[in-house]
């Protein structure tokens, strides 16, 4: 019998490269393998659910599930997540020196929904007490005029937020100070280590992000594993096969990243590193799983509702299919 050709269309990271390159197989599947951007994958799932097997947005697949529209159904595997201390670029001239200095400031944004914008304004309020409701928004292209929003949301009562010119983008406002700062998942392309205009709001993000996992035990999950509603629904096989495939393509990236006879990545201080995010947040510090991350999922959610982009308060198992939800044991 045939396998089933699957397109899939995920990004070219090392926690994903068995998959690319065929060291690891999917169970009954002959994939037809797409590198490419995020910004690509979700604008092209969300609008058009152009793919059987995809990387998405865990902002905007959130937004589909409380409509009860999704196309796709989620897969418990976290293809990309990430500390946003790093995620807000200020002028030094604009005068924030601190997060409640945001207050009243011009703050550029590509979209309201993304999913790095959910955690950076959560940490925020929790953190610091910046309401939404306190900053000026401007959204538009960071570095193309005209971006839209990937799907409709209803801003919470009292965010303001206004679109850029449509001849102007977010990376040339924030150079020449017609914003104060940006915040978003991809730094503009004017945040260079010569530009003397610009800095991170948090001095050492790194360290910033280390006392918010100490505190929280929180690593924020930025996209997860989606495959087509229906195709699940016709082989009910598939949503396990795919979880277990991508689970020993992590595996086999994590292997490969503790031989350090030769770095693996091009980039120096990676052993230290590695050894730092082990020391702080344990071995396996890349989590896949819906119970391993409960608490995770189940703070974003409350997040993602109050910030006005999901109808509703969506429960943590609505995002996945249900036999990814168990495993057996020998």
């Amino acid at each position: 019998m045939p396998k089933l050709n699957l397109s899939f269309a995920i990004g070219d990271y090392d926690r994903n490269r068995a998959i690319i390159d065929g060291r690891v197989l999917v169970d009954g599947v002959d994939p037809v393998i797409m590198k490419l951007s995020p910004e690509e994958i979700f604008f092209r799932a969300m609008r058009h659910a152009s793919f059987d097997v995809c990387e998405l947005s865990l902002s905007s697949f959130t937004l589909r599930v409380a409509r009860g529209d999704s196309p796709y159904v989620g897969i418990p595997v976290f293809l990309s997540r990430a500390f946003r201390h790093a995620s807000i670029i200020v002028r030094k001239d604009s005068g924030i020196q601190a997060p409640p200095d945001l207050a009243g400031k011009r703050v550029g944004t590509p979209e309201w929904q993304l999913t790095a914008n959910v955690w950076t304004r959560a940490f925020l309020q929790d953190d610091f007490n910046v309401q939404p409701q306190d900053i000026h928004w401007l959204r538009g292209g960071l570095e193309e005029p005209g971006r839209v929003e990937k799907l409709k949301t209803h801003l919470p009562a009292g965010v303001t937020m206004e679109d850029i010119p449509s001849d102007r983008t977010l990376d040339q406002m924030l150079d020449s100070g017609e914003i104060d700062a940006y915040i978003g998942p991809r730094a503009p392309r004017c945040f260079t280590t010569d530009n003397p205009r610009l800095r991170w709001l948090f001095e050492d993000p790194t360290q910033a992000a280390l006392d918010y996992y100490r505190r929280t035990k929180i690593f924020p999950i930025m996209h997860l594993l989606g495959v087509r509603r229906t195709l699940a629904e016709t082989h009910p096989w598939l949503p396990v096969a795919l979880q277990k495939a991508f689970n020993q393509s992590k595996a086999l990236a994590l292997e490969a990243l503790a031989d350090t006879s030769a770095t693996k990545a091009t980039l120096p201080f990676v052993e230290e590193q590695l050894r730092l995010a082990q020391a702080q947040m344990g071995m396996d510090f890349w989590t896949y799983g819906a119970h391993e991350n409960r608490h995770v999922l189940d703070y974003f959610l409350k997040h993602h509702h109050a910030q006005g982009i999901s109808s509703r308060l969506v429960d943590a198992k609505e995002l996945f299919h249900p036999a990814t939800l168990e495993r057996y044991r020998i």
